[in-house]
C-alpha cells in the first residue's frame, strides 16, 4: 500500500517502525560524517602547523646562509628534508643548497641535491625547472648524453627556450652540429623579440655557421 494512503496515525507508526529498524544505521552514518568532518579539520590544522614550522626553518636557513653560518644552514636544511620532505620549503632550501654547491664547484653534490628536489615535488612547473637545472649541472660535468636524457623528460612547452638551448649545448659537445643548430633555432623561436638571451643564442648559431664553413 502506498505511503500516502495511511492516515496520520498509521504514518506515525510506520515511521517509528522504520526508525526502529534503521535508526542505528542513521546514527552511525551521522557519527561517521561528524568524525570525517572533524578529522578533515584536524588534518588541515596539522598541515597549517607543519607549513608554518617549515617556513620558519627555511627562513632560519636563509639567514644562516647569508650570515656565512653554512654549518647551521646545512643542519636546518637537513631537518627540512627529514621532517618536512613534502613541504615546498624543503624544496626551496635544497635548491638554495644546490646553488651554493654549484658556486663551490661541488657539482656532484649539486646534482644529488637537485635530484632529491625533483623526486620530492609534485608541482609540474617546479619539477620541470629542476630537471632543466639538473641538465645544466650534467653538462658542467661533461655528461652531455645524460643531459639529453634529462631534457627528454622535460614536458613540451616547459621552459622551452632554456631547455632547447641546453639541448643545443649538449649536442655540440657530442659533435652533432646540425641537430644543435635546430635546437638553438627552436630556443630562439621560443624567445620574445626583446629577450636578453637572444644575443647569446645568436652567437652560438654564428659559431656553428663558422665551424660549418671551416669544416666544408
Amino acid at each position: 500500500m502506498a505511503f500516502e494512503e495511511y492516515d496520520k496515525y498509521e504514518q506515525s507508526e510506520l515511521v517509528q517502525k522504520w526508525l526502529r529498524e534503521n535508526g542505528v544505521s542513521i546514527v552511525v552514518g551521522i557519527l561517521i560524517g561528524l568524525v570525517g568532518i572533524f578529522g578533515w579539520q584536524q588534518w588541515r590544522n596539522h598541515q597549517v602547523r607543519n607549513e608554518s614550522a617549515a617556513s620558519q626553518l627555511y627562513q632560519q636557513a636563509k639567514v644562516a646562509q647569508l650570515s656565512g653560518k653554512t654549518d647551521v644552514a646545512t643542519q636546518l636544511t637537513d631537518q627540512l628534508m627529514k621532517d618536512y620532505a613534502k613541504s615546498p620549503y624543503a624544496l626551496f632550501a635544497v635548491s638554495d643548497r644546490a646553488r651554493q654547491q654549484l658556486q663551490d664547484k661541488q657539482l656532484d653534490k649539486a646534482q644529488a641535491s637537485l635530484e632529491w628536489a625533483e623526486s620530492h615535488t609534485t608541482e609540474e612547473p617546479l619539477k620541470a625547472l629542476t630537471m632543466v637545472r639538473i641538465a645544466r649541472v650534467q653538462l658542467a660535468r661533461d655528461q652531455a648524453q645524460a643531459a639529453l636524457t634529462t631534457l627528454d623528460r622535460v614536458p613540451a612547452g616547459s621552459f622551452q627556450a632554456l631547455a632547447q638551448e641546453l639541448r643545443g649545448d649538449a649536442l655540440v659537445k657530442l659533435g652533432r652540429m646540425d641537430d644543435a643548430r635546430k635546437a638553438y633555432q627552436s630556443a630562439m623561436s621560443a624567445l620574445s623579440e626583446d629577450a636578453p638571451q637572444r644575443g647569446a643564442l645568436q652567437m652560438k648559431l654564428d659559431d656553428l655557421a663558422v665551424a660549418g664553413k671551416q669544416g666544408a
